[in-house]
């Protein structure tokens, strides 16, 4: 199905995202967020507000490296876009890591159009060490040169902040996504339920609630694959039917019991 306009207009702010950090233009990169924004990145690390703050992340995070951006499935639904893709950087010492993420940007109408509210990277900061380790001497000098870089730019609380990312749901979490979704597929409706409570928000797709009982009937076959546990919340690469999507999977701060599941889905079969 053609996307409409509005759809058109989201993911063309979107991919000027990519093209900014390409391009290392950072008034470009930082001029694409609204007042008050705010980049969860990783997920689970403290989040960076506001301007100055999303400024003090690129000069982290994004000045001294190359990222390449390799998109594999885009998703619109409502003002949201999610992005199922790898980003390769390669760091000022020669370091290169691929890592497999999920991005949400969720979007607002401004005055000079399109604009991100919120960025939500969800990949895993431990998997990320451990491939920049293995790299060798330039992964270990990479590893090096960014303390001091986090420390000068964010201080040593938000340096502290980002280390959050290493706790989580983690192995734990994805077990427990993997056996909801093994009671779904096989219509188990009784299995979904142990995992869930009368309070749990489910959406499928995403921004639809549904009942166990119809989410279990959609959910019927449905297939997964790459699977990313950053902070409290589970991301999942999914097919279900003819359509291709992204599950994010929520779990209660203090407890290992899921809150919320939601899909967001292709309108295109062919994944277009």
């Amino acid at each position: 199905m053609p996307l409409d306009r509005t759809a058109e207009d989201l993911l063309a702010a979107v991919r000027e995202s990519p093209r900014a950090v390409a391009a290392h233009d950072k008034e470009a990169w930082v001029g694409l967020f609204a007042d008050n924004a705010a980049v969860h990145d990783p997920y689970g690390s403290r989040e960076h507000i506001g301007p100055d703050a999303i400024s003090r992340f690129y000069n982290v995070f994004i000045a001294p490296n190359s990222i390449a951006f390799s998109v594999d499935r885009d998703l619109v639904v409502g003002h949201t876009v999610v992005r199922d893709l790898h980003i390769e950087t390669t760091m000022s010492t020669g370091a290169t890591v691929t890592v497999p993420m999920h991005l949400r940007y969720d979007l607002v109408r401004t005055d000079d159009g399109w604009r991100i509210a919120r960025l939500a990277a969800h990949w895993e900061l431990g998997v990320m060490i451990a491939r920049l380790l293995r790299t060798g001497p330039s992964g270990l000098l990479a590893g090096a040169k960014l303390g001091p870089q986090l420390v000068a730019e964010l201080g040593v609380g938000g340096a502290m902040g980002m280390m959050r990312a290493l706790r989580g749901v983690g192995g734990s979490g994805k077990r427990t996504v993997r056996r909801l979704f093994a009671a779904a597929a096989a219509g188990d409706s009784g299995g979904v339920r142990a995992l869930l409570d009368e309070r749990t928000v489910v959406e499928l797709p995403a921004g639809h609630p549904v009942a166990v009982a119809d989410f279990v009937d959609r959910a019927r076959d449905m297939e997964w694959d790459k699977m990313i546990a950053a902070g409290r919340t589970v991301s999942v690469s999914v097919r279900v039917g003819a359509s291709h999507g992204v599950a994010f999977v929520d779990f209660a701060p203090d407890r290992p019991r899921i809150t919320a599941v939601r899909v967001f889905l292709d309108d295109d079969p062919a994944g277009g």
